[in-house]
C-alpha cells in the first residue's frame, strides 16, 4: 500500500509584501508620533491647551495611546482591525486640527489624511501573510462587517472626541474669524 503525502505549500503573494510595506509605513509613522508625545507629554499638553482643547492632559493621553498602540499593532500585524481603528480615529482628529484654522479646501490632503487612508486600507484588506494575525490567529483579514463596524466606531470616536474636547466645527468653507 502506497501512501501519498499531501502538503499545502505556504506561499505569500506580492499582495502580502505590499501589505507588509504599508503596515511598516503607517505603523512606524504612528509609533513615532505616539512616542514623541509620550516622551514630551508637557509640550503636547501645551499644544492642546493653546488650541483650546478641554482636558488637554486627557486628550494627549488618549492620542498618545491610540498612536503608540495602533502603531505597534500595525507594525506587527497584531489585532490589525483594532489597531487600524485607533489610528483612523486619531488621524481624523489630527486632520481636523490641520484644516480647522482655514477654509476646509485650503489643505484637505495632508499627512494625517493619508495615514488615515492607509489605515483604512489595512482595516479592509487585513494585515497580509507576514503578520501575527496570520501566523497565530490563522487569518490575515477579518470580515467586511467587522471592518465596516470598526470604521464607523473610529469615525464616531473621532467626532465625539473633537466635539467634547475641542467644542468646535473643524469643517469651514471660509476661514474662521480671528479673535
Amino acid at each position: 500500500m502506497t501512501t501519498t503525502e499531501v502538503s499545502t505549500p505556504t506561499t505569500t503573494s506580492l499582495a502580502d509584501v505590499g501589505l507588509l510595506i504599508l503596515r511598516i509605513g503607517v505603523g512606524a509613522t504612528m509609533l513615532q508620533a505616539g512616542l514623541i508625545k509620550a516622551f514630551d507629554f508637557g509640550s503636547a499638553v501645551n499644544f492642546m491647551e493653546s488650541g483650546g482643547w478641554r482636558l488637554p492632559n486627557f486628550a494627549v493621553f488618549m492620542v498618545t495611546v491610540a498612536e503608540t498602540a495602533g502603531g505597534i499593532g500595525l507594525l506587527l500585524g497584531l489585532l490589525t482591525p483594532l489597531a487600524a481603528c485607533a489610528v483612523i480615529a486619531a488621524m481624523i482628529d489630527a486632520w481636523a486640527v490641520n484644516v480647522s484654522a482655514a477654509a476646509f479646501w485650503s489643505e484637505p490632503f495632508n499627512v494625517p489624511f493619508l495615514i488615515a487612508i492607509g489605515a483604512t486600507a489595512l482595516l479592509f484588506t487585513g494585515a497580509g501573510g507576514y503578520s501575527i494575525d496570520a501566523r497565530i490567529l490563522g487569518r490575515s483579514r477579518f470580515s467586511l462587517r467587522v471592518a465596516a463596524g470598526l470604521l464607523i466606531v473610529a469615525i464616531a470616536a473621532s467626532l465625539l472626541t473633537w466635539i467634547l474636547l475641542n467644542g468646535t466645527n473643524p469643517i469651514h468653507f471660509t476661514a474662521p474669524p480671528t479673535a
